[in-house]
């Protein structure tokens, strides 16, 4: 979209808003986003038996092909979107209302702007079959890839940095992105590197994007912002109305799923060592639909799901999830997740972060089977600084800052004003946001002594400001004591570029306040301050430690289990699917963008987060993708889940935070509704032997058995119930790499198929069972060849009559290495 286009739309939105807001006035009603969905079949759909087809002639159930519908079926489309808008002409004739999108790929409906009454009159039209209100929506290396293994293992094995992830296309729905960043550059391509013919996506040229701002590299780039504009809320300046990354968070992920291999980092003239992605020869397209300042809503997610799927992309990483849980008679019905059932049809695998609302049970935010749900775990390296006070006690901090060679005097902020300057004039004074407070005579060479309140994580006050302050005043360096307003706040790792220090400890804060109040100097009489004989030297944290016991589960990220319904039951579904590297990860980021303060103005910077979590996954499966092209998104990500890791680096059970505060002291060991399969492998993950699939019919088989969801079902997809109810499947039938059972009263048989992807092997297979809950295998031994699909039973039969959810494990064992792990959970037990 041209900026010129941009503007009228701007415009129309404007004229057209006001105008149902006075039409609706008298009605005492608001115009709103609705999302409309019709029952005829969207595209993704309109080919499923062609695709059947594909699948058989291929002879197994984990072979799918990538079709590009954009180019075969470009009439069909623009003969959807005609008939969106005559629909829209007859019920609401002479009316005012504005369309913002028509969907036709992945879901057939389209966002209108409308009030409540002309919401209704559409819901009752024959041919519309859902309206649903737009809601809200928000966002969720140098060392990982050597975590991984990747370096030594699965970059090697196939063909090398050079070659890792190339021909995949690796779509991100977010922020956007800074196309002049060096991790998104095709200059440093030794060979030829050419665009994937498939993809037929665009670059929108804008004042902020401009010509040339794509690549070989970044191939594609678009904004979405219509339901945004609605509201009132977006400035085409603050948040650009481009694909260009505002924030940062956008950059940050598609960095750390694809960026170039080999980037240097450089934070505050501090080196931080060679940044690269997880696939870093993927190429990369965007989709913005989110922004820092309000997030994003689903009407422009869905707009970027169906346009991504439109232009041929591998993989679409999601770093984003709902506010609040959607309407509907089940968690899985609703818009975005069932677009990304359609893309899963269409060969495209989903990865989208589990959220950050852990470590609470059921606070998982990413619910669907077709989804591959990915929770954060922490990684070996640390950054960790200290002070040592001059009576030999040493206080761990963080500050990605150099140290002082000496010891210096100390000097607390509030003793250190000039003599114009009273705390009653600046309550705020000891954050030291102002030099000009300060009397420079009393501060150089010193180590100034700061509060850190909640102003700092409310950004109304910074801790580059702070260190502003502390150059213009000549100190040695700059100390940090947590104030008691944030005693439950956890601090990461922050970049100075002078010796400084944060002590995140409230109880270490008292401490250091104790040694330096007792080494005060006053006048014998009036009793005022003159001075202090309190030393201290600051220990810097630039340089990083490896050999921390890793991973485990950070207490941010959403856990299990998956919740069914509106009834908040257990579903028989496994989230988070697994865990990878979400806490204090370096990715690219926008010098300009806002979505972090610390890290304003910089090229690189450490965020945590499921955000962070889930570009790993997603370059890593680009690696199995390249390996294995004609593997389902269900088999891509059973090779991702049955080959995770259970132990971290000491060879224990991985562990899992399980406190907001002082979580270091809160852990116990992680179960699958922590970790899901466990810790990403990323080197087994490109070799997992066997697979687990499911087709697109097993899902909607699902979806059909779920009580009440035939008319949903047919409203989203077109596609009518009496085909699958004959065969209807309970979350439990699906072929999922993983066994959860919510609710086991007597005996109930599970059946799982795999294929094999490998050499002629024999299996034995073992268990573990859950506690109260007795297992039988069959068949316990069994040999299977190159495409071979198998059928295995497991029988289990509660013990006893426990409420309390208990896990076990099923191993398969090949003779030629292969080893799959199967997590076990069963919640509530009843013995017959």
């Amino acid at each position: 979209m041209e900026e010129s286009s941009f503007g009228r739309l701007v415009f129309m939105l404007c004229l057209v808003l006001s105008a149902l807001c006075l039409e609706s006035s008298d009605k005492n009603s608001t115009a709103s986003v609705y999302i409309v969905t019709l029952k005829n079949a969207p595209l993704a759909h309109s080919f499923g038996e062609e695709l059947r087809r594909v699948g058989s002639r291929h002879g197994s159930a984990g072979i799918y092909r990538t079709w590009n519908i954009s180019r075969s079926e470009g009439g069909k489309g623009a003969s959807i979107v005609r008939v969106h808008e005559s629909l829209l002409r007859n019920v609401l004739r002479g009316e005012n209302y504005l369309k913002l999108y028509s969907y036709h790929y992945l879901i057939n409906g389209f966002a209108v702007i409308i009030t409540p009454q002309q919401a209704e009159r559409l819901a009752s039209r024959r041919e519309v079959a859902n309206v649903v209100m737009d809601f809200p929506v928000k966002i969720a290396t140098t060392h990982t890839p050597q975590f991984l293994g990747l370096p030594r293992g699965a970059w090697r094995r196939e063909g090398g940095i050079e070659n890792a992830g190339e021909g995949i296309v690796i779509g991100f729905v977010d922020t956007g992105i800074d196309p002049t960043h060096p991790s998104f550059s095709d200059k440093s391509a030794n060979h030829r590197y050419p665009i994937p013919p498939r993809f037929t996506g665009v670059c929108e040229v804008t004042k902020d994007f401009p010509p040339g701002s794509c690549n070989r590299k970044l191939i594609g780039a678009r904004h979405f912002a219509a339901s945004a504009i609605t509201r009132g809320i977006f400035n085409s300046s603050q948040d650009y109305a481009s694909p260009f990354d505002g924030d940062g968070h956008g950059t940050h992920t598609a960095s750390v799923a694809a960026g170039n291999h080999g980037i240097l980092v450089v934070v505050s003239g501090h080196h931080f060592g060679n940044a690269s992605g997880m696939a870093p020869r993927a190429h990369i397209a965007v989709y913005k639909a989110l922004y820092k300042r309000f997030g994003g809503f689903a009407a422009d997610v869905i707009a970027a799901i169906d346009q991504a799927a439109q232009d041929g992309v591998d993989i679409i990483n999601l770093s984003i999830t709902p506010n609040r849980r959607p309407p509907g008679i089940a968690t899985f019905f609703n818009p975005i997740d069932m677009a990304l059932l359609s893309a899963v049809k269409a060969g495209i695998f989903v990865v989208q972060a589990a959220g950050n609302t852990g470590p609470a049970p059921k606070s998982m935010s990413s619910f669907s089977p077709w989804i591959f749900t990915v929770g954060a775990a922490s990684h070996d390296r640390v950054y960790s600084n200290s002070i040592i006070l001059g009576n030999n006690i040493t206080i761990s901090g963080v500050g990605l800052a150099s140290g002082t060679r000496t010891m210096h005097k100390l000097v607390l902020a509030v003793h250190a004003l000039n003599n114009g300057t009273t705390i009653t004039d600046d309550i705020n004074v000891g954050e030291c946001q102002d030099s000009s407070r300060f009397d420079r005579n009393l501060v150089q060479r010193k180590l100034l002594i700061c509060s850190y309140t909640v102003r700092f994580i409310l950004g109304l006050s910074t801790i580059k400001q702070a260190l502003g302050t502390a150059k213009n005043l000549s100190a040695a360096g700059l100390v940090f004591y947590l104030d008691s307003s944030v005693t439950s706040f956890q601090l990461g790792p922050t970049p100075m570029d002078i010796p400084g220090i944060i002590v995140p400890s409230p109880q270490d804060s008292e401490v250091l306040l104790r040694y330096y109040n007792s080494s005060l100097s006053r006048e014998n009489v009036t009793r005022k301050i003159v001075g202090s004989n309190a030393v201290a030297k600051i220990v810097g944290g630039v340089k990083p430690m490896y050999g921390n016991t890793a991973p485990k589960v950070m207490y941010f990220s959403a856990r299990g289990p998956d919740p069914e319904d509106d009834s908040f039951k257990d579903a028989d579904i496994m989230k988070p699917n697994l865990v990878a590297p979400g806490n204090s990860i370096w990715g690219a980021w926008n010098p300009r963008g806002i979505g972090t303060v610390e890290f304003e103005g910089e090229s690189f910077a450490m965020v945590s987060g499921t955000s962070m979590a889930a570009p790993h996954v997603a370059g890593i499966a680009a690696l199995i993708k390249q390996k294995f092209p004609n593997l389902s998104p269900a088999a891509i990500g059973s090779a991702l889940s049955t080959t995770a890791s259970l132990s971290d680096t000491k060879g224990e059970h991985i562990m899992a935070e399980r406190s907001y505060i002082d979580p270091d002291a809160n852990q116990s060991p992680a179960t699958p509704f922590d970790m899901g399969s466990g810790f990403v492998n990323a080197t087994a993950a490109l070799d997992p032997g066997l697979v687990f699939d499911i087709g697109f019919d097993y899902y909607m088989s699902f979806l059909c058995g779920i009580n009440g969801s035939s008319q949903v079902v047919l409203n989203y997809t077109g596609e009518s119930c009496s085909a699958y109810n004959s065969s209807s499947v309970t979350a439990l039938d699906l072929n999922l790499p993983s066994i959860t059972i919510a609710r086991l009263v007597g005996t109930r048989t599970v059946l799982r198929s795999v294929t094999n992807v490998a050499g002629t092997e024999t299996y034995n297979v073992g268990y573990m069972a859950p506690d109260s809950v007795s297992v039988k295998v069959s068949p316990t031994r069994f040999s299977i060849r190159n495409g071979e699909t198998r059928v295995l039973r497991f029988d289990f039969r509660a013990r006893k009559n426990v409420s309390v959810a208990s896990f076990g494990k099923i191993g398969l064992f090949g003779d030629r290495g292969h080893v799959l792990n199967i997590p076990v959970s069963v919640i509530f037990k009843m013995a017959s």
